[in-house]
């Protein structure tokens, strides 16, 4: 079987050069032989288009990739959430945002954590990678955004919750096994630096600049750096304390039920958010006392939606819709904003771009550069999703779910596979929030929107939202007149994109046919 050790170690592939040799490969099996020797000719077209701009001097930006767990729009305080302001509970990022860009439109692939980092660091969707199911990782021949930058000269490090990107840390040994006989598990091979498994709860918060400085301290001098940091906050589990921030004083959206338990969890989750924002601030602090913070693209993002109501596993835009903020001292002007459409997959071009390089072919992700440094670019028109399968009852939407959607500048259309569905919360169908809600519905007391929102069941197979004139997608618009046109458009864009993507699923057209 292929091992994956001799595509990232083999000659020629060492870090530094600039040369791909496939002679060690001849000896594979034929079949693997040729995917193999196909992605060793990728990388040695990449690494030549990119070799040209490295030298013994560093000239090319350190890049730091910073990924918050479960957290998205509007709950960083530049995206003026009430919230998040009146608590203090993001100064850190805050600032990162006024000396940067803030995106106000970016998007994650997939509402979950293992699918959505994939496609990030593949610059491809969940769907053409074959890693919709929870924890599945790509094939062994994916090219990682990371394998150019490493080819090209960078070292390149992976640190802190990585989230399944070559599977779950604690697996059965049949499947660890099959994971590195098919070269799946290999981020070990991948990076310079590769933690498995590494905690920013608790005690381990406070160790975050020093896990930070650890790993900074491998890099060569005069090599440019790639380091990638995730955090676990706010993904739950939440803490119980949460002081400072009364529950009473927040203001609910209108799509929450406003019962005691749901203030607490939410007051739970800022507590968290807050956790996340001093975790951060320590990280731009070892910057500065380095004196590396000028020289370095510093990149936060959310990593998928949180894990809140109508939010972790939904394309809804809490599912979705997540902060980015870029800074680049002397490239991006601070404190600027772009209401561009941005997608997960985006971020591998874009910083390839940044450092001089050219993406692979396969990737289909779209540069956002020229938006950072103050330029034109026609953009994207259209961000796509996907929902597949999440740890959880398979006869739920907190397990096996079906979703696609695409989502324009203005509108969001879903089309749901599975409509029999019944909704839960994605990681909390056991907490106290959820179950007051429940135990309200079995009452009657919850009301009528609420009801609709929550226990509906169908759903609608598509749901089409004005996303300008209804933020929070209460009134569906499919089949209604007055936008047949805009949903046809959309539903034709989605199904185009399925179609490329190699969706298994059947398209929208057929299902709505079938219903018919």
């Amino acid at each position: 079987m292929l091992d994956p050790s001799m595509i990232f170690r083999a000659p020629g592939f060492a870090k530094g050069t600039h040369c791909v040799d496939a002679r060690p490969f001849l000896h594979i099996h034929p079949l693997l032989r040729v995917r193999t020797v196909g992605f060793l000719l990728v990388v040695a077209f990449m690494v030549t288009v990119s070799a040209a701009s490295f030298s013994a001097e560093q000239k090319q930006p350190n890049v730091l990739l910073v990924l918050s767990d479960d957290h998205s729009v509007p709950h960083v305080g530049c995206y003026g959430d009430g919230n998040t302001r009146r608590f203090g509970i993001t100064p850190n990022l805050d600032r990162f945002a006024k000396e940067g860009m803030r995106f106000d439109r970016a998007y994650t692939s997939a509402p979950q954590c293992a699918p959505s980092r994939i496609s990030v660091f593949a610059g491809r969707s969940p769907v053409s990678l074959g890693v919709t199911r929870f924890a599945q990782p790509p094939r062994g021949d994916v090219v990682f955004f990371t394998d150019v930058l490493r080819a090209g000269g960078y070292w390149t490090g992976l640190d802190g919750r990585h989230q399944h990107l070559d599977g779950r840390v604690r697996e059965a040994g049949h499947i660890d096994r099959t994971l590195r006989e098919q070269g799946m598990q290999s981020l070990g091979q991948r990076f310079d630096h590769f933690v498995r498994s590494a905690s920013t709860k608790g005690d381990s918060l406070q160790q975050v600049s020093q896990r930070v400085s650890d790993a900074l301290d491998l890099v060569p001098k005069h090599q440019p750096f790639f380091l990638y940091f995730g955090f676990n906050q706010p993904h739950r589990k939440f803490a119980k304390e949460h002081e400072g921030i009364d529950p009473s004083q927040l203001i609910l959206p209108e799509d929450w039920p406003d019962l005691p338990e749901v203030r607490v969890d939410y007051a739970r989750y800022l507590a968290s958010v807050r956790e996340l924002d001093q975790g951060f601030g320590q990280i731009m602090q070892l910057l500065k006392k380095r004196g590396i913070e000028d020289k370095t693209l510093v990149i936060f993002m959310g990593d998928n939606g949180e894990a809140l109501l109508r939010g972790k596993g939904t394309l809804f835009d809490r599912g979705t819709h997540v902060p980015l903020m870029v800074r680049w001292p002397g490239k991006i002007v601070a404190g600027s904003s772009s209401s561009a459409l941005v997608c997960g997959t985006d971020l591998g071009p874009t910083i390839l771009e940044a450092c001089g390089m050219k993406p692979p072919g396969e990737m289909t992700g779209v540069s956002f550069h020229s938006q950072l440094r103050g330029g034109s670019s026609e953009g994207r028109d259209f961000v796509f999703a996907e929902r597949g399968w999440h740890w959880g009852p398979i006869t739920r939407t907190d397990g096996l779910d079906l979703s696609r959607s695409v989502t324009s500048r203005r509108y969001r259309y879903i089309y749901n596979a599975l409509p029999n569905r019944s909704y839960t919360p994605v990681d909390m169908a056991s907490k106290d929030a959820w179950r007051a809600i429940r135990a309200a519905h079995a009452a009657n007391r919850l009301s009528r929107l609420h009801e609709r929102l929550y226990f509906s069941n169908p759903r609608p197979i598509v749901e089409l939202y004005d996303l300008a004139n209804d933020p929070l997608e209460l009134t569906n618009l499919s089949g209604n007149q007055d936008v047949a046109s805009i949903e046809r458009d959309l539903r034709e864009q989605l199904e185009s994109w399925m179609i490329r993507e190699h969706d298994f699923l059947p398209l929208p057209t057929h299902a709505l046919s079938h219903e018919k």
